[in-house]
């Protein structure tokens, strides 16, 4: 899996936030966060000594956390079709 790219970042916010320029929605920062920790799980399994970015990975986990409980408590409707869509809690 290669790094988030900008291209990448546009798709997101357009299909999360609505429009490309759109990234203050929490639902495309929650999927833009989920693309960056996915990108950052994979280097951290590889690379077990690399613990700057297993604190980045870890607070990126918890920002993204914090963001869905804010949603979660504002519509949960919303929250249980984000979670689907992006495939979390399996």
């Amino acid at each position: 899996m290669e790094k988030v790219t900008a291209e990448r970042k546009k798709e997101l916010f357009k299909e999360f936030g609505g429009a490309e320029t759109n990234t203050g929605s929490v639902d495309a920062q929650v999927a833009l966060l989920t693309e960056r920790i996915l990108h950052l799980t994979e280097h951290v399994k590889k690379n077990k000594k690399d613990f700057s970015n297993t604190k980045a990975l870890t607070k990126m986990v918890g920002k993204r956390r914090k963001l869905l409980a804010y949603i979660a408590k504002k519509d949960i409707v919303r929250y249980r079709e984000l979670i689907e869509k992006l495939g979390l809690r399996r």
